[in-house]
């Protein structure tokens, strides 16, 4: 475990709001926003309908025309209320400099902790991050579900082919994940084609759905949704657990703003997006009323004969850009829990110089493909996925909605009697969806529970670990100013030897280990000395006037300075960039950087006697710091030039 520190996230800089006469530019965006944010929202139609009316279902939906109105109603709705109103409208507003998600919503009420209580700061992180826990949880979920969903089509032209549906799954999921280190830059240019053919594709097929039975429209009215929630709430309450499979993907919408902004984001949602869903679900709920044993596969049964086998092909492309949505983003969550110190430092490596431009981080990788197989070859079709689908998507909107009233009134102002009303109504839309899917634990829904409780310990237990290291390893190196000060009157006897040397550390209040071992132990010290701390601002991206801090600890004639080098979150931490910023001056002679010695301090954890942490957490934390990322190289270090030097820890 070397030198942990805050760990920036690696992925591509945001795409700046095009100017107003720059059409193409702008276009651009909204296809690039299609091809990445709405994969997995505009796949909902594939499963959504039919899981309602499966009849496998512990708590089935009866086939009959009012129900079949009160569902699409209630489909069509909920999509309003939460996709449009929780994120569209608001969600999208609180942003940390551009860039959205819960963990930018986790910042901000951190920011708003020294004005309110510490406790409930602390309470709604905490929720956050198990927000953030119930994501990864979806992001093996998706895959498995999306795909599972698109080849299950082959059962509709063909029924025999049903016992292929698996493996070819698994296929097309291994070559999905295999390809992930390669990158996407190439196959990112035609994402956003592809879902437009999906969407204009759903889209067409729905209205000739609607067509043949244009009663269906009756369904945009919300008395359909409340008089089947409140005349029949028995049977609605249940529905819900697959009514709010239609809203999944939401999260993404406010995740990928940076990459995309929210004009363009918006603007595809409204005016392609949204139509060619709710299009889809009014065409397939037309389809069951004109004849209820289409309940099977209501969304390829709604395409024409002679299209079908095409529409099996683009469903499936579509569920693979769902997914490999969704891997980025658990990459991303992964990454920014690292670099609010919930995770250890991971490997981390560019895939894309595109604006779709993604990240890939190896570990979390194979264990997403470990994982989403498993779920594939435990479940084998997608109807039954859809209840552990439903659960996590469901806590992740509540935990985001709670999140953003907070910010709202702490950080805005915003008036109580306009908060406590909204907060209410959504809440209640949130918590009802929750409490449905909470129906079908025993069927499913334990399976996000359990894997965000088992993501939510590792995160908090690798936290406290790290408070623990930092205690511990700050009485190891003892005060920075006062060993300068015994450098300086040679109260430590030294040889002081040509060139420069550069020791990463946590700050400049404690010695760098690695400084006090060359020094007490092999009694030398470079000519020039610059203790380099890396420091990771709550913004997205430092300027580079802003890089650099240069402190000569008390003395501008020894040449020991520390330097303070800034990143934003979402900057991947270049030592050797940062130090090349430096003038002469500031470290008391030139830095000849093609022949600076680096030096890192390793740490060794054993488990201590400190009663705080019970033994099984210890043990958990120490296995976690195996998975740390390669100091030098997170950090851009030259390999000939680094020297890593150890010590022992005690937690």
């Amino acid at each position: 475990m070397a030198d942990p520190a805050p760990d920036p996230v690696p992925v591509p800089a945001p795409v700046p709001e095009p100017h107003p006469g720059r059409d193409v530019v702008r276009l651009g965006l909204v296809i690039g926003a299609l091809g990445v944010v709405f994969g997995d929202l505009g796949t909902s139609p594939i499963y959504t309908l039919q899981t309602v009316f499966d009849p496998t279902d512990p708590h089935p939906v009866p086939v009959s025309t009012q129900n079949v109105y009160g569902v699409v109603s209630l489909v069509f709705w909920s999509v309003v209320m939460v996709v449009w109103v929780t994120y569209v409208l608001l969600a999208m507003h609180a942003d940390n400099d551009g860039e959205g998600g819960i963990m930018a919503l986790i910042t901000l009420v951190r920011r708003a902790g020294p004005r309110r209580s510490k406790r409930l700061v602390a309470v709604l992180a905490g929720l956050g991050i198990f927000g953030a826990a119930l994501f990864l949880g979806d992001s093996m979920i998706t895959p498995a579900i999306s795909v599972l969903s698109a080849v299950e089509g082959m059962k509709v032209v063909q029924p025999s082919l049903g016992g292929a549906v698996v493996p070819v799954t698994a296929a097309i999921i291994v070559v999905l994940f295999l390809v992930q280190r390669r990158g996407t830059a190439a196959v990112g240019r035609v994402f956003g084609p592809v879902m437009v053919a999906w969407f204009v594709a759903i889209g067409a097929c729905g209205i000739d759905g609607i067509v043949d039975h244009p009663a269906i429209l009756r369904a945009l009215s919300p008395t359909y949704a409340l008089s089947f929630l409140f005349g029949h709430f028995g049977t609605a309450f249940f529905a819900l657990a697959a009514v709010v499979l239609a809203v999944t993907g939401a999260e993404a919408l406010y995740a990928d703003m940076g990459h995309f902004g929210r004009r363009s984001i918006t603007r595809a949602w409204m005016f392609l997006v949204f139509p060619a869903c709710i299009l889809s679900y009014l065409g397939q709920g037309a389809l069951i009323l004109g004849n209820p044993a289409n309940i099977s596969s209501p969304f390829f049964l709604l395409t024409p004969g002679w299209g079908r086998v095409a529409m099996i092909f683009l469903a499936t492309a579509a569920t693979v850009i769902a997914s490999q949505a969704v891997i980025t983003g658990a990459y991303s969550v992964a990454s920014q829990a690292a670099q609010l110190g919930y995770l250890p430092r991971l490997r981390i490596a560019y895939t894309s110089e595109s604006t779709i431009g993604q990240i890939y981080v190896p570990w979390i990788n194979w264990l997403l493909m470990v994982s989403v197989l498993t779920l594939v070859f435990a479940f084998r079709s997608s109807a039954a996925l859809a209840f552990a689908f439903g659960m996590a998507v469901t806590g992740t909107i509540t935990i985001t909605t709670l999140l953003f009233f907070y910010v709202a009134r702490s950080r805005w102002g915003t008036p109580r009697w306009v908060l406590i009303p909204g907060a209410a109504v959504l809440l209640t839309v949130d918590l009802l969806f929750f409490a449905a899917n909470l129906t079908k634990l025993v069927h499913g829904a334990w399976l996000p529970l359990l894997i965000g409780i088992i993501a939510f310990t590792v995160m908090t237990t690798w936290q406290r670990g790290r408070e623990l290291v930092t205690r511990e390893r700050a009485r190891a190196e003892g005060p920075l100013r006062a060993f300068v000060d015994q450098l300086r009157s040679g109260e430590v006897p030294t040889v002081r030897i040509p060139g420069s040397a550069v020791f990463l550390n946590r700050g400049m209040d404690t010695t760098p280990l690695a400084l006090r071992a060359n020094v007490e132990h092999n009694h030398v010290r470079h000519e020039r000395i610059v203790i380099l701390s890396i420091e990771t601002e709550t913004v997205p991206r430092v300027p580079a006037d802003g890089r650099i801090t240069v402190d000569h600890l008390g003395y501008a004639d020894d040449g020991i300075v520390h330097v303070a080098a800034r990143f934003g979150y979402m900057e991947t931490p270049d030592v050797p960039g940062a130090l090349a910023l430096l003038d002469p001056e500031q470290t008391e002679g030139r830095l000849e950087l093609a022949d600076t010695s680096y030096f890192l301090s390793k740490i060794e954890l054993r488990r201590g006697k400190d009663p705080t942490m019970p033994a099984w957490r210890k043990r958990l934390f120490i296995a976690t710091s195996y998975i740390t990322a390669d100091a030098a190289e997170y950090f851009g270090l030259p390999r000939d030039r680094t020297v890593i030097m150890g010590a022992q820890i005690d937690v």
